[in-house]
């Protein structure tokens, strides 16, 4: 059985990947190398970023998967992150609605990589 989950996001440049990945969520890395960065989200889960894998990544390049940050507070926490995103000048994606799970809205980080935001269950 596995100990840990670790959500791999393939970017074109790890530290200005973290860079912007830390801001967003409000830690630094748990661990770090030029081209591999993790952040530890919690017991068990953890977010890397890797380049080197892919060149040229781009956001035009349409993406079929996601990372779901799930936050708790409802509603009102949700739509005061989408601000605080929108302040930073995050790339949204899909402003906040409701998906039949929740209220959610969709961004991408510098690479075009989506990222969900949505009420942990």
């Amino acid at each position: 059985m596995t100990t840990s989950v670790v959500s791999i996001v393939y970017v074109n440049d790890a530290p200005t990947a973290a860079r912007f990945y830390g801001d967003l969520l409000g830690m630094s890395p748990s661990f770090e190398t030029p081209g591999y960065i993790t952040f530890d989200l919690g017991p068990g889960a953890d977010l890397g970023l890797w380049s080197g894998q892919f060149e040229h990544l781009s956001p035009d390049i349409p993406r079929t998967s996601e990372v779901c940050l799930a936050i708790d507070g409802g509603p009102d926490e949700l739509n005061a992150t989408f601000e605080q995103w929108q302040s930073k000048g995050v790339t949204i994606l899909r402003e906040p609605h409701d998906a039949g799970f929740g209220l959610t809205f969709l961004a991408a980080d510098p690479d075009g990589n989506r990222i969900r935001v949505a009420p942990q269950d």
